[in-house]
């Protein structure tokens, strides 16, 4: 069965009341068709919304059944959100997007929602990307991280567990082809937490930071924190002499399977990238093999159109447990992942190559405390609506460190960025 829901809005236009400055703006014609599963009724279907973000604007505007959609001409992300009653009694969410829609005239639509991909896995909690600074005001490497967390209530084994970075970048949009992204993610850097099956235990409400270089940095620079106590590093054996890493001693590295660098990886710090966790069932060999992408895309400039081709490593959607674009509020583009793993996004910063960055993390939101005392986190596979941008990086909390460039000091600790932790 189909279930259309259609959204209708008469050509109208809209004058501004400076005859100095007057102007016109064009609304156009929006209809949208949402098509639903077999087994799922329109009458089932309820609390139903279409959401429309202008990308160079920022602006959101929500619709629901029955309602007049007013766009202006631009390019949007359209999302649509609703929840339907199954014939088991169970309640389901369903979700469908489509990315960078160019919205030029009378526009038809057509969704096709599906639910949330479901798994009782660790999650991102934490993505502190963007790094410190130094007294000098210069950018400090090395104390980028990303924080893993257990929201459920039974022990998760971290063991085999994938830290994995999107290949393609979210401020910059091409036509890949063949186009994969539908059923799977490209990435360009695997690491993977060692173990025979249950050597790392987490716990509910336990966190595991996964942490760039694991020394106590503020022996390098002031500004920084310690990060000696990290659960594990990612360490590389650069081939660069003049870029080596360091291989701390007292944290344990992860499994390196791939990294696109010659030197050493670092969390893009200015949130270009999407991060995420993946469960691979084969061997690191077998995938290797198995598993590479080829894709041509066409970059056109001032000087021309070029051809070009390039390959990643490809994983499959069902394999990823977790998923969250970065990126930055004026050069959002799109994002690089099946809507089904991530419908949204997040960052540190408004512009791009933005001072304000820096010592700031993007956090998932703390939805409440459960009875044991440990947070829950909101988790609804839509990084927009689960982070908190431009947080105080926890560790900086935890540490009383530094909290911006001009050496002030954090003196709150917080569980989301936002909710101070009470004593």
């Amino acid at each position: 069965m189909k279930y259309i829901f259609l959204l209708l809005l008469p050509l109208f236009l809209l004058s501004s009341c400076d005859d100095s400055l007057s102007s016109s703006l064009t609304h156009y014609n929006i209809s949208m068709n949402i098509s639903l599963p077999d087994d799922i009724s329109p009458e089932s279907v309820s609390e139903a919304t279409a959401t429309f973000r202008n990308i160079s604007s920022g602006v959101e505007q929500k619709f629901t059944p029955g309602t007049e959609i007013s766009v202006l001409p631009g390019l949007y992300d359209v999302e649509y959100e609703a929840k339907a009653l199954l014939s088991n009694g169970a309640e389901s969410r369903l979700r469908a997007t489509l990315r960078s829609v160019s919205v030029t005239s009378s526009l038809l639509l057509t969704l096709e929602p599906f639910s949330c991909v479901e798994t009782n896995d660790l999650i991102i909690s934490e993505i502190f990307f963007t790094g410190t600074l130094n007294p000098s005001g210069n950018n400090y490497k090395g104390d980028d991280y990303i924080k893993l967390y257990n929201n459920g209530t039974e022990i998760i084994y971290a063991d085999g567990l994938a830290l994995i970075e999107s290949k393609f970048n979210t401020t910059q949009k091409y036509d890949y082809t063949p186009d994969i992204m539908n059923e799977e993610v490209s990435v360009d850097a695997i690491y993977v937490i060692p173990g025979s099956g249950h050597d790392y235990p987490v716990k509910p409400g336990e966190y595991l930071l996964l942490a760039d270089t694991g020394i106590d940095h503020r022996h390098l620079n002031p500004y920084s924190f310690d990060l000696s106590g990290a659960d594990f590093e990612w360490y590389d054996v650069s081939t660069s002499p003049s870029n080596v890493d360091i291989d701390s001693p007292t944290v344990p590295n992860l499994d390196k399977w791939y990294c696109y660098t010659n030197s050493y990886f670092i969390l893009h710090n200015r949130g270009f990238k999407a991060y995420g966790l993946a469960r691979i069932p084969v061997e690191k060999e077998r995938f290797l093999k198995d598993n590479l992408y080829s894709y041509n895309y066409t970059v056109v400039s001032d000087a021309g159109s070029f051809p070009m081709t390039a390959t990643a490593y490809r994983i499959p959607n069902e394999w990823i447990v977790d998923w969250v674009n970065c990126s930055v509020k004026a050069s959002y583009a799109w994002t690089v992942c099946a809507p089904v793993l991530d419908m949204g996004w997040t960052s540190c910063g408004i512009i791009d190559k933005g001072k304000d960055r820096f010592f700031h993390s993007v956090r998932r939101k703390l939805l409440y405390i459960n009875e044991n005392g440990n947070p829950v986190f909101k988790d609804t596979n839509n990084s927009s609506a689960d982070f908190n941008p431009d947080c105080t990086a926890s560790e900086i909390e935890l540490a009383g460190s530094v909290m911006d460039q001009y050496g002030n000091q954090c003196l709150t600790v917080t569980y989301d960025g936002i909710t101070p932790v009470k004593e």
